[in-house]
């Protein structure tokens, strides 16, 4: 069985790491570049950066942060937020990333998830869906949560994965930030729909939760913000935590 990978989340915005609740209310957490390095130290098997404000303001993803963090890692990195065109794409990888990640770009031009798998690699490519809990199932949102996409999660995670995505990122706008727990429904929803990796986020609050989003979620990843910049746990103590609960994970 492939081990299970912890990622840590760098919501960016102006340059700095930001976190809130339910994607509002954002706090100042850190530095990246410091952020980084700690958690490359820590044992982290990946990181992401998102620039949270980064499609709404029509702009790329901030370079210099890119380069900042990248300098301090030896494991991967993705990037998303701003990424638009495969123009974008390239200056993500050129700054440094190792994966970018597609969100709202996806949606308005699903072809983009194919040329960039062409160029780079499925692997090297993840549609982050951002969904919430609605009438008939779980409903996917756009431009950071902010408007309906008039998708059905488990439905645009099996056209992403058809079209090249080589991962899904998959946010519970319901659970994000609150430390309430993985919202393990809507990801096995979509881990038994899809044959490649899904990474699930938003909620984690504890060591059992990411117990629970591996086994009962069936998530190949848990991301992770709140609980790691603020130092509540180690990711060492979690490893070992999910190693104990028979959670295949990389030690050392």
């Amino acid at each position: 069985m492939l081990a299970k990978r912890i990622i840590a989340c760098l919501d960016v915005r102006d340059g700095g790491v930001v976190k809130g609740v339910r994607f509002e209310g954002l706090r100042h957490a850190g530095d990246p570049a410091q952020l980084a390095r700690r958690y490359n130290v820590e044992g982290i098997d990946e990181l992401v950066i998102l620039d949270v404000t980064a499609t709404l303001e029509g702009r790329q993803a901030l370079g210099d942060t890119i380069r900042a963090v990248a300098r301090e890692l030896f494991i991967p990195l993705a990037v998303g937020g701003g990424i638009r065109s495969e123009a974008d794409a390239g200056a993500a990888v050129d700054a440094g990333a190792d994966k970018v990640s597609l969100n709202t770009a996806a949606l308005s031009q699903p072809a983009l998830i194919t040329t960039l798998a062409n160029r780079y690699g499925s692997q090297a490519v993840i549609v982050a869906i951002d969904a919430k809990r609605g009438d008939r199932g779980f409903d996917v949102y756009a431009r950071s949560g902010q408007a309906a996409a008039a998708r059905d999660a488990v439905e645009w995670a099996r056209e992403a994965a058809d079209r090249g995505a080589g991962e899904i990122l998959l946010t519970s706008i319901d659970r994000d930030g609150t430390k309430s727990g993985f919202d393990c429904e809507l990801t096995a929803a979509v881990s038994s729909a899809v044959p490649i990796p899904v990474i699930a986020s938003g909620g984690a609050g504890g060591f059992d939760h990411f117990v629970d989003v591996f086994t009962v979620g069936r998530a190949d990843a848990a991301l992770a913000a709140s609980i790691f910049h603020f130092a509540e746990h180690a990711v060492h103590d979690l490893k070992i935590h999910l190693h104990a609960h028979g959670v295949p994970v990389r030690l050392g």
